[in-house]
């Protein structure tokens, strides 16, 4: 697809993004926005699967088909088994942050010089953008998805945290960056603009973010999803409540699933979970088994989610007022899983070791205590009030203005 034309007084923004769902999504919604008000927008990813996230006549510019088949394999054997801790962390970067910025690269550089962008917008795990940024002296803004990164980590992680310096450090002169320049370079937040999708009263709001961060809320917009699903199968007489692992860890998820469907049948609900039906093969009454559901659709619907911390599963509930029940796995839904549960909009269970009793006891609660379902209903108001992705265009419109007048 071409590259779209802007009119004369509108800006040109360029998009890369990882491939990855959870992290395209959520650049959607600000990209239209930012269309709507005539700039031209584009995006620059792996064709598959980001040219099927994005909207009908948006923008593309392929950097390459699809992940290496190396790094596919190391991916799908790591979502088949729970990891936590520093090798969860580390065996992200490794098997594929670095080598997926080492195969964009190359792309973005054409990407770059296709579509002649005013100001690049970076997801924070497509460390080439950055690069290329840098490397081009091109602004740019971080799009910034996984939040658990926005937060300093401990002082018990210091070892990881250096270690984390020196791969980056390294990774910015792989990619071309002059060796001193590498070293001072933060490719994951932007000096100029830092879009991350959540909120103060979610992360803390005791915690200080420099100036060019702003806290948009989580960007939600209607996406097309044509996904089929039996919409009388709900009797809207006993609560409903909505199982997932997310689009990527199911894969570990045997184990939960049985708990969960042991766990549904006691309860007076029904449930919809999202899993292959192999991995349920004999769910209760109450329980409906489905690979896909058009999932904003059916939120407004459910009175509580179970899921794994994935921070777009739990923005999505949140952003509909539903609390949860979060069984985090690895990466940052241990992060995420504290968030809600310090902030009373849900109640954090353990992935390996939750039970179906100790499941259904933790469900009852956040169906029949009010609490519950009040506090998320009050993250769901500091979403509103941040803005979401008409707030993210308005900064983004702010930095355009400043290279404008800059080069003018």
């Amino acid at each position: 697809m071409s590259a779209p034309s802007a009119p004369a007084e509108g800006g040109r923004f360029l998009f890369v993004v990882p491939p990855l769902a959870g992290h395209v999504n959520p650049t959607v919604p600000v990209g239209q926005a930012l269309a709507d008000r005539g700039h031209a927008v584009a995006w620059a990813g792996h064709t598959e699967p980001v040219a099927s996230l994005l909207p009908p006549g948006a923008g593309f510019l392929p950097v390459a088909d699809a992940i290496p088949p190396e790094v596919a394999a190391a991916v799908e054997e790591k979502t088949g088994r729970v990891q936590a801790g520093a090798a969860s962390i580390t065996g992200v970067w490794e098997d594929y942050v670095l080598p997926v910025a080492r195969q964009m690269a190359p792309g973005v550089h054409a990407a770059v010089d296709a579509f002649a962008p005013d100001v690049l917008v970076v997801d924070q795990q497509a460390l080439a953008g950055a690069a290329v940024a840098e490397l081009r002296g091109l602004v740019w803004a971080t799009s910034a998805t996984t939040p658990a990164e926005l937060v300093p980590m401990p002082d018990i992680m210091a070892k990881l945290r250096e270690w984390l310096a020196g791969v980056l450090a390294g990774l910015m002169v792989d990619l071309g960056v002059e060796p001193a320049r590498a070293a001072r370079f933060e490719p994951r937040f932007s000096p100029h603009l830092v879009l991350a999708f959540t909120t103060s009263y979610l992360v803390g709001q005791d915690r200080v973010f420099p100036p060019q961060y702003a806290l948009v809320g989580p960007s939600i917009g209607a996406r097309p999803d044509d996904t089929p699903f039996p919409w009388e199968w709900i009797d809207g007489a006993r609560p409903l409540v909505l199982v997932s692992l997310g689009t990527v860890n199911w894969r570990a998820g045997e184990r939960f699933f049985r708990v969960v469907a042991d766990a549904l049948a006691g309860l007076d609900a029904q449930a919809v979970v999202v899993a292959p039906p192999e991995l349920v093969p004999e769910p209760p009454p109450n329980v409906l088994v489905r690979a896909r559901v058009p999932q904003l659709a059916l939120l407004p619907k459910v009175d509580a989610v179970v899921c794994h911390g994935g921070n777009n599963t739990v923005c999505e509930s949140l952003a509909e007022g539903r609390p949860l029940v979060v069984a985090p796995m690895r990466d940052d839904q241990p992060f995420i899983a504290d968030q809600v549960a310090r902030v009373g909009a849900g109640i954090r269970v353990r992935f390996k070791r939750v039970t179906p009793s100790s499941l259904a006891e933790a469900l009852g609660a956040v169906l029949a205590d009010p609490t519950y379902r009040a506090a998320a209903e009050r993250v769901r108001e500091s979403f509103t009030a941040a803005g979401g992705p008409a707030a993210a265009a308005d900064r983004l419109e702010d930095l355009l203005a400043t290279v404008r007048q800059q080069s003018g």
